[in-house]
């Protein structure tokens, strides 16, 4: 078995439909995954050893899904140097998402995260990021991604 390089990290079961895309995408590229659910604020002990503990266990790029409060990519990136990318849901009933937009955006200076789209295009685009940052030091994962960048351009 190959070790997982990203982790996707959901507060709740319910997020499961909406990052299919991530875990659909990264597999056309090859990209090593797994996948847990995790609570900022209901297993926030979880959370915090999960996070500690990703560089030794071989993890290089967190996908967190940020729904409700969006907490749990803040509280990730708050946790590891490693890069966190935040996948924005339209779970609450504020305004389409919006507010897990600003949740995923507006973390302090020296904890970021970087947000994508809404919902499913910010969910598959999470995985291009990841393909994208571990290109820097992975041939294989290159030269994946390049190919699909080509393809699409067709």
């Amino acid at each position: 078995m190959t070790t997982p390089l990203v982790a996707i990290l959901m507060g709740s079961k319910n997020d499961m439909p909406s990052m299919e895309p991530t875990e659909k995408a990264l597999t056309s590229l090859g990209i090593p995954f797994e996948t847990h659910v995790m609570s900022a604020h209901r297993n926030p002990e979880k959370v915090h050893t999960f996070a500690k503990g990703a560089l030794e266990a071989g993890l290089e790029v967190f996908i967190c899904a940020a729904g409700g409060a969006a907490a749990l990519p803040g509280a990730v990136s708050a946790l590891t140097t490693l890069p966190v990318i935040g996948v924005p849901l339209a779970t609450s009933e504020v305004a389409g998402g919006q507010d897990a937009i600003y949740g995923v955006l507006q973390m302090p200076p020296g904890v970021p995260v970087a947000g994508v789209a809404v919902g499913g295009w910010g969910a598959r685009n999470a995985a291009y990021l990841a393909a994208a940052i571990l290109s820097l030091s992975h041939d294989d994962i290159r030269r994946n991604y390049a190919a699909f960048r080509e393809e699409q351009s067709r």
